[in-house]
């Protein structure tokens, strides 16, 4: 029963900690690095808040030293998801019914939590299962989760405050429900901060979840599930399991109670797990919602107008951070044929300054590994074809090495063909293709931008004009 109204705390972004050299949460993270690094931690599934190991498990390595094993985390069966979906459904009666400004209370501790104790362990763990760069492991980690978990508590009291008129002798009103059965959230390798959000903003609603992490993201995932438990979350309402993603899926998309998708990945993926919902109608008891995010071919265009070094800075920061490694990363670019050699010009010498990929720990790495062999192999055998391609050069870089780690130096392809298969294809790495244009085709080159990809998600254009 409701007893007042109430206010939840503004949102605001949490500041980026600066990492520079003697400062409190440089060592921090570097002490939390070591241990973590040189310890082995086993990372069961998490079942109605208990820990369930199945026996069967795989090991977990960072790619930026892939013969380093800092972990292993256990398989489920069947039988688990099974089980992670009965909780779920369980967990439900009493989550569902507990007053919003409760469930608000337990994802605003989680943001404390890793703004304050947790905020080094889930770098570091970052750091270490993908690969990334302190200052990619704090915006994304730390910051970005943080301001997941604060603004979805505001957007989550906005929802319930926008009601209809009302007028003295009529009341309007709209009282919102968790959907009818329990949510899957599938969430990707890139992001720690995806990984988290994903699961708890529909948790936050009132739902529960069942939570499939990436395999290749595992390590950090469990520093979530800690945080959870710590802030307070009922057990049963996120429930992580960790498998097979087919077996797991097909498992979880054939039980009546389906009731939700929430998904970041492939786009190829995605459709697919589209069509089995469809498939599967007859068997819900309701009509699941389907959120999904997928991939992107983003594009950098730069107006004859344009200021070069201004462009070349957005190719090294847009294309090469986190090696690419996001669907939001530059992957194509135009420039004016007036500009093109003064561009590229800042550009390569910009990636002289880069230096070899390397490990995360080291902080003066820009680049550090991609996420596993299978990435490695694919944007080698790209830039491979690139080299024996006639429509197309390696402008820079173009090295690769797996004995150590799985690294792809940043790399430019310049091509004469605008539709060559780096200009349309996503590649999830450090690879940018470059196409010059004749200034005069300025408006042409707009509709060939629209025209050359199935994605529209992000693009930069670069004009003074």
């Amino acid at each position: 029963m409701g007893k007042g109204f109430f206010n939840v705390p503004i949102a605001v972004n949490e500041p980026v900690k600066s990492y520079a050299p003697g400062t409190p949460e440089r060592d921090a993270v570097l002490d939390a690095y070591k241990v973590m690094f040189n310890s082995k931690v086993d990372v069961p599934l998490y079942i109605n808040g208990e820990d369930v190991p199945t026996g069967n498990t795989r090991t977990m390595s960072p790619p930026h030293d892939h013969q380093h094993v800092v972990g292993t985390y256990h398989l489920a069966e069947q039988k688990h998801i099974e089980d992670a979906i009965i909780t779920a459904l369980e967990a439900r009666k009493s989550w569902s019914q507990m007053p919003w400004e409760q469930r608000a209370g337990i994802f605003l501790k989680a943001a404390e939590l890793i703004a304050g104790p947790y905020r080094a362990k889930i770098n570091a763990a970052t750091m270490i299962a993908q690969s990334k760069t302190i200052h990619q492991a704090e915006i994304d980690a730390a910051c970005e989760l943080i301001d997941f978990l604060r603004f979805n508590v505001q957007f989550m009291a906005d929802i319930y405050m926008e009601q209809p008129e009302s007028t003295s002798d009529a009341w309007n009103r709209v009282e919102y429900r968790p959907l009818e059965g329990f949510t899957y959230a599938v969430t990707p390798f890139n992001f720690t901060a995806i990984a988290g959000n994903l699961p708890a903003a529909p948790a936050m609603m009132g739902n529960t979840i069942v939570w499939k992490p990436s395999d290749a993201q595992v390590f950090s995932a469990r520093v979530i599930v800690e945080i959870f438990k710590e802030a307070g979350l009922p057990d049963g309402v996120i429930n992580m399991i960790t498998g097979d993603p087919v077996m797991v899926t097909d498992k979880v998309l054939s039980s009546p109670d389906f009731a939700g998708l929430h998904f970041t990945g492939s786009t190829f993926v995605f459709k697919s797990l589209w069509k089995q919902i469809g498939s599967n109608i007859e068997t819900y008891k309701t009509y699941p919602r389907i959120v999904g995010e997928t991939g992107g071919k983003d594009f950098i265009i730069a107006h004859p107008s344009a200021q070069a070094k201004q462009v070349a800075t957005a190719i090294i920061r847009g294309a090469f951070e986190f090696q690419g490694q996001k669907c939001s990363a530059a992957s194509r670019v135009y420039l004016p044929q007036s500009k093109a050699e003064e561009i590229l010009g800042y550009v390569k010498a910009d990636i002289e300054t880069i230096g070899e990929p390397g490990s995360p720990e080291d902080m003066s790495r820009f680049v550090t590994a991609v996420i596993h062999e299978g990435a490695f192999d694919k944007l080698a055998a790209v830039i491979d074809r690139a080299r024996s391609d006639s429509n197309a050069e390696i402008f820079a870089g173009g090295g690769y090495d797996k004995s150590k780690g799985y690294f792809i130096e940043p790399t430019v392809i310049v091509t004469t063909d605008p539709k060559y298969t780096t200009m349309e294809t996503e590649l999830f790495g450090p690879i940018v293709t470059v196409y010059i244009y004749q200034d005069e085709d300025w408006t042409n080159t707009l509709k060939l931008v629209d025209e050359t990809s199935e994605y529209a998600l992000t693009g930069a254009v670069f004009s003074e004009d």
